[in-house]
């Protein structure tokens, strides 16, 4: 069976995701709510589609790539998207929602004769840019593999379990991003405070057991104040939210995941910083410190 895609959700991260299907030669169809999203698709030869039902009839893989479950959930079974799926079709929901709720809608399309991956991303728009994301999958084994074709155009796809195991994948992610950034603004912090050179700092933690991404990446962004939304606050919170609420459902306390997620909370509250980037925790702190938001450049 030839492979015809639809891609439903072409922001931030789609967008960049739906491209590379497109250069890997998938005959792509994509709609967006807002339909200006999409429209720069047309040019490159995707087929646009008026509504999220008209895009996924006669697919043999939908992709889903929205802001969170109860978004999946609206444009899957509320929209007539669930309808217009052809059985044996396969919905793969690559947004970050609750483990829970990749689960209960991998239960109902089954009863559809439709196939269910939960595979959120990790790597944000660079790695969506450059078709290296790492993707995080759960569902059934041979679902997958017979999938993979599709997710190896967008990045490093690895099954990490059945249903919803992608989903609390990418929330041990999150937890992991989110105290890692907690970390380096206060590493960044001190050694600023002590007339250090903070590119030569990162320099030499390289290779070291202390280097990471978060510290080469955001640390840069700390120092240099850029702080423009790549991954927003509000969706770490929102990531960090539903770590919690998994955290309880297995009777469990996290205690440094609930700490971050209350300072990314005031950052958004008190500090309106939203829609700045995760690395603006770095804000934050200063804040608490009494001191201003300059360049450390």
């Amino acid at each position: 069976m030839k492979t015809s895609i639809a891609f439903l959700g072409t922001g931030l991260m789609g967008l960049p995701m739906a491209r590379q299907l497109l250069g890997a030669g998938h005959q792509l169809t994509v709609w967006n709510r807002d339909q200006s999203k999409a429209k720069p698709l047309a040019s490159e030869g995707a087929r646009l589609a008026a509504s999220a039902a008209e895009a996924v009839k006669d697919a043999t893989h939908v992709i889903t790539m929205l802001t969170d479950g109860d978004v999946v959930a609206n444009v899957l079974f509320e929209s007539g998207v669930a309808e217009a799926l052809s059985r044996g079709s396969t919905v793969i929901d690559m947004s970050s929602i609750q483990p829970s709720q990749a689960r209960a809608h991998a239960g109902r399309l089954s009863t559809l004769g439709v196939f269910h991956l939960d595979a959120p991303v990790s790597g944000g728009t660079g790695g969506a840019e450059a078709g290296t994301l790492a993707i995080m999958a759960g569902g059934d084994q041979q679902v997958f593999e017979n999938s993979k074709p599709i997710l190896d155009a967008m990045g490093r796809a690895i099954r990490v379990g059945p249903s919803g195991a992608g989903q609390l994948a990418k929330l041990a992610n999150q937890a992991i991003v989110a105290i890692a950034i907690g970390a380096v603004s206060e590493a960044t912090l001190l050694v600023s405070e002590g007339g250090g050179d903070l590119y030569a700092f990162r320099a030499a933690l390289a290779g070291g057991f202390a280097d990471s991404t978060i510290l080469q990446v955001h640390g840069q962004r700390m120092q240099e104040n850029d702080f423009a939304g790549r991954g927003r606050v509000a969706e770490q919170i929102k990531d960090l939210d539903n770590v919690l609420i998994e955290a309880r459902e297995f009777g469990i306390k996290l205690p440094m995941g609930g700490a971050v997620r209350d300072r990314f909370v005031r950052l958004r509250d008190e500090l309106d910083g939203g829609n700045l980037d995760h690395s603006a925790l770095f804000v934050e702190l200063l804040d608490l410190n009494g001191r201003s938001r300059t360049s450390l450049v």
